[in-house]
Order: C-alpha cells, then structure tokens, then sequence
C-alpha cells in the first residue's frame, strides 16, 4: 500500500510551494497539476487522497471534478466557500474552508473602515474638495460605541478584540449563542433585530450562504440607527445592493465601508455598480483586498495545508462545510 496522496490543483509561488511542502513532508506525497501534462491530470486526480485547491471551478473542469470520488478531503485555500460547485462534487468528499487563516488583515482593515466613516474622513476630504471647511460637524468615539458583529468566527473575533482595546462594546451573534472569545454579549439570527437596533457600527463578517443572501435588505437597514456605520468585509450578496444605495442617499448621517462587491473581476471579469455607490460621500470602499498582505497568502497556504495533513494522518479536520448550506 503506497502513501497517501495529495494533489495541489493551483500553481503556487515558490513561498507557497516551500511551506505546503513543509506541512506535508513526510505525511504523503505530493503533485502539483501545474507540472502535470494533459494526460496525467486524470491519473493524479483519481489516486488523490486530497486535494488543495483556491478556485476550484476555474481549476478543474467538470469531468475532471468527477475523478474525485476517492479524495477523502478537498481543502480550500480561501476562506469563502460560496463558489465551490458542490453539485459536481461526488458524494462523500468532505471540503473544508481555510476559515480564519485572514483574519488579522481583514481585522485591521475592518477597523480602518470603521475610523475612516466614524471620523467623517471621507465626507469631509469631498467637503473640502468643493471648498467647505467644515470644523462643526463633530465626529464620533469608538470608545463607548456598541460594535455588533455578524459572523463571530475568525475575521469577527480578531475585529472584537481591536474594537474593545478601543473601549467599545461588543454584541456578536454566532450559529450557536456561544463563545470562549471575549464578548459583551452574544446570541444567535433571532438576536438580529435586536443588534440592528444597538449597532453604532455594524460587521458583517459572516459567511454567504442560502439563507444569508439579502440577509441585509431594506427592513434591516431600516432598524439601524439613522448615524450607524456599516461595514462588509465578508459576500456583497449579502447586503441588498439597491437597498443600501437608496439608504445611504436618504440617509447622509448612515455611512458604509464595503470591501466585497456584487460584480468583480475575478468572477464577472470586469468591476461594476449596478447603482453609483462610489459617487457618495458617505461611502468608502476597497478593492476586496481586505485580506492581502505581505505574506498572507503564505500564510494561507501553511494553514491548509496543514489542514490536509491532518486528513492524511487521520486526524480531526478543522473547518468542515455542511454542503446544506450551499445546495438545497
């Protein structure tokens, strides 16, 4: 009986390829279907006991997903498993997310949105561009503030722990009411109205799945507080594109930082807004690169593969996804 195998379907940078060997020496063999012709693709697939992949439906085609049926395990890369077509997954292979492993840039990055809107910075540099000096208008503390987090996993917890070292207070709501992480208050999706009611600031941060897209639509936007601050670092499809650029222009004391968009290039080939979001002041975006730093996605790679040594050891793996959630 031969070692296990496990087969990385994208083609990793040097760095990357350093430290998934390093996670996978002396566990199992290892193939890269970059260095693989056309005709061995099939074979390698076939006798993977797991596979390590980032965009799985632009790596793999459909018959070749087929091939699958003997992996045990499909890791991920990314976090986000909302693009994995789990309808051309055979039966039985378990995938896992990669949740968690961007959680420190994306934490940061959600507390420099928070600033940015809180201290009126972008409101007030278009201000100044038209030639309003406006000193009177005051900006607010974070100190003191009720920060609501939706989605308390990784990304959620490292933003809790950058907001309370401000003196903010933090409700989060989780699948199941309950956390080990330092919390003001925690509950589950029957809590959401209440915490859009108390949200000064509002993280969504929760992954997207069938019963979270539009989850964020007009009667949500319309329970949170005229001045409160929204911000998305998690799926656009989340938040109801239409309805938050009718919010925000009725409501100018309302502001958003939005990191993940409805139409980007990497799925829709070219950015676009179905409404002119940029246009306003009281929105500040970014280019979905929350996540990306120097080193992050050494660091990504590291943690799955990791993840894909446990499988082949047969230990417990971390991050499972439940395909119900994806798939009706």
């Amino acid at each position: 009986m031969g070692n296990p195998r496990a087969v990385v379907t994208f083609a990793p940078d040097p760095q990357m390829r350093d430290v998934i060997g390093a996670s996978l020496d002396g566990v199992g063999d290892l193939e890269y279907l970059s260095d693989a012709g056309e005709g061995e693709r099939k074979e390698a697939l076939a006798s993977a006991d797991a596979v390590l992949a980032w965009m799985l439906r632009a790596e793999l085609r459909p018959d070749e997903l087929a091939h699958l049926s003997s992996a045990g395990l499909i890791q991920l890369l990314s976090a986000g498993v909302d693009r994995v077509p789990f309808d051309q997954i055979p039966d039985g292979v378990a995938v896992a997310s990669n949740a968690g492993a961007y959680a420190e840039p994306m934490a940061e990055h959600v507390l420099a949105l928070a600033l940015a809107l809180a201290k009126r910075l972008p409101q007030n540099h278009a201000a100044m561009a038209r030639g309003l000096f406006d000193q009177l208008t005051p900006t607010r503390f974070i100190r003191g503030s009720v920060v609501g987090i939706l989605g308390f996993g990784g990304i959620g917890q490292a933003s809790a722990r950058l907001f309370h070292a401000l003196g903010a207070n933090v409700h989060a709501i989780n699948r199941s009411g309950r956390t080990d992480a330092a919390v003001d208050q925690i509950g589950t999706m029957e809590n959401l109205d209440a915490l859009l009611v108390d949200a000064d600031i509002l993280v969504v941060s929760l992954p997207l799945t069938r019963t979270t897209h539009g989850l964020i639509g007009p009667r949500a936007l319309s329970l949170m507080k005229p001045d409160a601050i929204l911000i998305n670092v998690a799926r656009a499809a989340i938040i109801d594109e239409a309805a938050l650029y009718a919010h925000l222009e009725r409501n100018p004391s309302f502001s958003a930082g939005i990191d993940a968009w409805w139409q980007e290039p990497r799925r829709q080939r070219a950015f676009a807004t179905r409404q002119p979001l940029l246009s306003l002041p009281n929105l500040i975006g970014s280019p979905h690169n929350s996540a990306i730093v120097a080193g992050s996605l050494t660091e990504a790679a590291a943690r799955a593969a990791d993840n894909v040594a446990r499988h082949l050891r047969g230990e417990r793996v971390r991050n499972l996804v439940d395909r119900s959630d994806y798939v009706a």
